[in-house]
């Protein structure tokens, strides 16, 4: 069993909601960001995203486009940030989900990539541009390398995408609550609940919610009709704001455990 999947398993058997902090992946740089993943694990993280920084980002809202152009100013690429999580791996144990836009690990080799990825200790792979219809290549070489590739359901999917995405999913299932891309924002899809129910039609595997949870009393209401929350662009423009602050690494803690605070728990598994 996956990491991942293990990490699911466990929060329903507790009656919990995993909590999933995204970073951008060397931001503020290379050894800061070491640091504040660290302080997530430390503070209740329970999967950590990291993004690979690119220059020319088609997902990502203006905040965390900002921090990639800072990682990408200061070293961050594909192998420095694949150093990051081994190095994250070698002092705490959390699941490290890679999210990339495809053309970095095209440009390595799928199936080189993958063997790369799963030795630093990755444990699954979003790539937003990716559709499944095109990536069997990636496919084949998470498979045999045992790494969890998601895919991302949004607002729009229609039925027939929704089965596809269902099928080709691992770990669990990225549920984009806005079209658009990520940023912070005042309120929550008025559709996510119903949304979600349908989505539960067709896949009994973890669903996780992100784009647009900016507050902890969002978090709340997402965790009372998903399985995970995913914490970004809020995250990374804490960050931004207490940049060159003696207590930077204390105060992302304790920002994100307001976050955990207010997950709301399952029903726990009797099985």
């Amino acid at each position: 069993m996956n990491p991942i999947d293990e990490t699911f398993l466990m929060k329903r058997r507790k009656g919990e909601k995993a909590l999933i902090p995204f970073l951008t992946g060397g931001f503020p740089n290379l050894k800061l960001c070491r640091e504040i993943s660290l302080e997530l694990a430390r503070r209740g993280a329970d999967i950590l995203e990291i993004g690979v920084p690119f220059s020319d980002p088609i997902a990502d809202g203006p905040i965390i486009q900002s921090s990639s152009q800072r990682a990408l100013a200061g070293g961050a690429n594909l192998k420095a940030i694949l150093d990051l999580t081994q190095e994250i791996n070698g002092h705490c144990c959390i699941s490290v989900v890679l999210m990339s836009y495809y053309n970095p690990l095209f440009r390595w080799g799928t199936a080189d990539f993958a063997q790369a990825a799963k030795r630093a200790g990755v444990d699954g792979l979003i790539i937003p541009d990716l559709p499944p219809e095109e990536g069997k290549d990636l496919r084949r070489a998470c498979e045999r390398f045992d790494l969890d590739l998601i895919f991302l359901v949004s607002p729009t999917s229609k039925e027939k995408r929704i089965r596809l995405i269902s099928e080709a999913s691992k770990g669990y299932i990225y549920y984009v609550s806005v079209t658009g891309t990520t940023g912070t924002r005042k309120s929550l899809a008025s559709d996510l609940k119903p949304a979600l129910s349908r989505l539960r039609e067709f896949t009994s595997m973890p669903i996780a919610v992100g784009f647009g949870i900016s507050t902890p009393p969002q978090a709340q209401a997402v965790s009372r009709v998903a399985d995970g929350v995913i914490v970004g662009s809020a995250l990374i423009a804490n960050i931004q704001k207490n940049l060159g602050r003696a207590d930077l690494i204390a105060g992302v803690g304790e920002f994100i455990s307001r976050f955990k605070q207010c997950l709301v728990p399952s029903p726990p598994d009797r099985r």
